[in-house]
């Protein structure tokens, strides 16, 4: 039986034979004595449990300790606040600031914010979407926004990975009543999962795990893809992006950003969750819990992207809207895993827009989600794709919506011809989100959005835009 060996702010650990590999690492920590590690909502959303994975190549990952499961850790190297005071016991750079800039009250954020800053001062991009992932309730954000933008990397390099990690093969992780499964490569997870139907199947765990930390589920068997290296990997071609099902959006995002046609998507994904989601969560995740509201979803299915599982049986490849089939349900084989999403690149005659609708901006459940698709000819539409989320039990097309706008000029009478049959397409639900006619009218002032931005470029779109122009 393999022991889960991993770095802990610069030291090896490796864990007592039995322990739990599904335990959170939030729990752990702080049944070790690490409490400056906070549990605030155990669900991924308020920042407290930030802590931060050290790649070797010398990326700092700001993640939730909350949603880690001990068995992800094998082989690699996490970081808490406790980990960055100095060998003398003296504060760090970024956590004497906090102080000095009273970037802190009651304190209860403040070690997830200082795990975010240190992160982000190696990272650097947005200071707004670096912080989207912590929430601080009596400091406000003007003194911490401060300190964000006095930072400099402190130059340490990452640690030593334990040896043996990622190079010795499967691991299997045991404690009773539980099996993790550590795969290293695709023919072993695929006889893994041929073997074992009902184990889950993590990679992220930014969904699944909350059945963890917030449901105290203990399960009996689980398999990890995060070792498989023919899961992790992103190929960019001219035909579009290929995603293996075990990419983290962090790693996916800076591609998007570069590779022309996706720019909406990538923007789009900025709003995923926070920068500690977007540090484990993956697309195969997505299309895995086949959420309704799932964010990445409907600009799968606009943009015609193709999803491709595999079993011992052999490999097969299936459009998006065809591997979703209902609520929470996929068309997953029990003894198949998603192996890759192929993201068709769209033409320079494509209108893409990519949108949700929430009470927040960031780390918030979309009401309505929704992607559009719009190939242009002669100023007519050829052809139109439009995908929404939240309005029914999976992702749905509006084929009446599309019908009513292909052929035809793409002005004003066409969009509110659209409007209108989506009341036709979409069968949304009340709940405390939103209204079913709220979830109506948030899908019709979308189209008309996208009418505006493709017609309109010089008109503020958004309240965002207006509040900018102004």
């Amino acid at each position: 039986m393999t022991a889960i060996g991993f770095v802990l702010n610069g030291r090896q650990v490796s864990l007592p034979p039995g322990t739990s590999p599904t335990a959170s690492l939030l729990d752990w920590l702080r049944a070790g004595g690490l409490t400056g590690t906070k549990e605030g909502c155990a669900e991924g959303d308020c920042g407290a449990c930030t802590v931060v994975l050290e790649e070797a190549d010398g990326r700092r990952v700001p993640v939730n300790g909350c949603l880690t499961l001990l068995g992800q850790l094998d082989g690699r190297a996490i970081r808490t606040v406790e980990g960055l005071r100095g060998p003398d016991g003296a504060p760090h750079p970024i956590q004497r600031a906090m102080a000095e800039s009273d970037g802190t009250q009651c304190g209860f954020c403040t070690p997830g914010i200082v795990m975010t800053a240190w992160a982000h001062a190696r990272e650097g991009g947005e200071v707004h979407e670096a912080l989207a992932g912590n929430l601080c309730r009596c400091t406000g954000y003007r003194p911490i926004l401060d300190v964000f933008a006095a930072l400099a990397d402190d130059g340490a390099a990452p640690p030593a990975l334990p040896p043996a990690s990622r190079s010795r093969g499967g691991a299997r992780f045991e404690a009773p009543g539980q099996v993790f499964h550590l795969p290293s490569s695709l023919p072993e997870l695929l006889a893994l999962r041929a073997a074992h139907p009902a184990a889950w199947l993590l990679a992220g765990g930014t969904d699944l795990s909350l059945r963890v930390s917030d449901h105290r589920e203990v399960p009996a068997e689980v398999i990890c893809l995060l070792d498989v290296a023919e899961l992790r990997g992103v190929e960019v071609a001219e035909a579009g992006v290929t995603v293996g099902a075990a990419v983290p959006y962090g790693d996916l995002l800076p591609v998007l950003r570069r590779e022309a046609g996706f720019a909406p998507f990538a923007a789009l994904m900025a709003r995923l969750g926070s920068r500690q989601i977007r540090g484990l969560g993956t697309l195969g995740g997505n299309l895995g819990t086949a959420s309704p509201i799932g964010d990445a979803l409907p600009p799968l299915v606009a943009l015609g992207a193709t999803v491709r599982v595999a079993s011992v049986r052999g490999v097969r490849a299936l459009p998006v809207d065809g591997f979703l089939t209902g609520y929470r349900r996929n068309a997953l084989a029990a003894d198949e895993v998603i192996l890759s999403v192929h993201l068709p690149r769209p033409g320079p005659d494509v209108v893409l827009a990519c949108e949700k609708v929430s009470k927040r901006h960031d780390q918030d459940i979309a009401t309505v989600g929704a992607a559009m698709w719009l190939r242009m000819a002669g100023g007519a539409v050829a052809e139109a794709r439009l995908a929404f989320g939240g309005v029914g039990p999976t992702i749905v097309r509006a084929s009446r919506a599309e019908a009513a706008l292909a052929g035809r000029p793409f002005d004003a009478g066409a969009v509110e011809a659209a409007a209108e049959a989506l009341a036709a397409d979409l069968a949304p639900l009340g709940d405390w989100r939103g209204t079913a006619e709220y979830r109506l009218a948030v899908a019709g002032g979308l189209l008309r959005r996208l009418h505006l931005r493709a017609t309109r470029p010089d008109l503020p779109a958004e309240v965002a835009a207006f509040a900018e122009a102004v």
